[in-house]
């Protein structure tokens, strides 16, 4: 069965006007369930748990965690990361990051697992940025590796942001191979180095996009040769994006998804999932580009 990690964390407000959209983690389960995509037995609610803080902690410097937990972080730091920062924030990404760490045991158990929040790829070991605090992926790669449920793990992001942070975190560890694929021009302006990186040029369309996805994964596959896959699943690569200036569709943005899910079935790799990025002004679109996300999940695995 498909396990998807939810939490109700749009009940945290944001100030009036703040441009991220919050909202939408709670439009989607709704979604799935109206459709019956989904149904409620499908959905697991992650929590704060201590167990998480050697993982979190072994992902991110104890300074800046301690300093995050007491709310201790001002200035231009604190605005690099977007959010005014509150207890109900750092609680939020601590509840999220449990997600996924129980997403891995569920991906390891069904094949494959989701989190409707997550992707937070954007913190560093030592600092947060851009809606970004501890990097979920990131941390349940370390559970993984920590506990011996993995030996080399393949991130896939294919956020239309450079996963900065997640490239700065394993820079230096051989075990987790970071494969990002963004727009040139997008944020971040000045990028980290992944192990391997593909920049987009502006508007790049359905066609040119999976024509490099499946140059690039088939053979990533056989190189890095993975025990255990994250895929951040980003629709900000929409070209109604108000973040992202790619090219992409609806329907593009949903054979991405289908491509890359069938590939790591194909090769019976567990996978993670986590959400990330979707900006379009309509609402309704970037649920339908998520959605379609967990339609292929479901179609493919189950």
């Amino acid at each position: 069965m498909l396990k998807i990690a939810f939490h109700p964390i749009y009940k945290h407000p944001l100030p009036e006007g703040h441009k991220f959209p919050m909202d939408k983690y709670d439009l989607l389960p709704r979604q799935l369930l109206h459709e019956g995509t989904c149904e409620a037995d499908n959905f697991f609610q992650p929590v704060i748990a201590s167990a998480d803080e050697t993982y979190i902690r072994s992902t991110h410097e104890n300074t800046y965690v301690d300093r995050l937990y007491h709310l201790d972080i001002h200035g231009h730091e604190a605005r690099k990361i977007g959010f005014p920062l509150s207890k109900a924030l750092v609680d939020r990404e601590r509840t999220i990051t449990n997600g996924t760490i129980k997403a891995c045991d569920l991906a390891l158990e069904n094949g494959l697992a989701m989190n409707i929040a997550g992707g937070t790829h954007h913190a560093y070991s030592h600092r947060g940025e851009a809606f970004c605090m501890l990097n979920d992926q990131a941390i349940g790669a370390n559970y993984l590796l920590m506990n011996k449920k993995a030996s080399k793990i393949l991130i896939i992001d294919l956020d239309v942001h450079q996963g900065n942070g997640t490239a700065q975190i394993f820079r230096d560890d051989e075990r987790v191979f970071t494969f990002s694929v963004h727009g040139k021009s997008n944020y971040p302006f000045k990028k980290e180095r992944s192990d391997l990186d593909i920049a987009l040029p502006d508007n790049t369309s359905d066609e040119d996009y999976l024509k490099m996805l499946k140059e690039h994964l088939p053979a990533l596959i056989s190189k890095v040769k993975p025990d255990f896959v994250f895929y951040l699943s980003g629709v900000d690569i929409l070209s109604t994006d108000k973040l992202g200036k790619l090219g992409c569709s609806l329907e593009g943005c949903k054979e991405r998804d289908r491509y890359v899910l069938s590939v790591l079935y194909q090769h019976q790799l567990p996978v993670e999932v986590s959400m990330g990025g979707g900006y379009s002004r309509d609402i309704k679109v970037i649920i339908e580009a998520h959605a379609n996300t967990y339609r292929m999940a479901q179609d493919i695995y189950f």
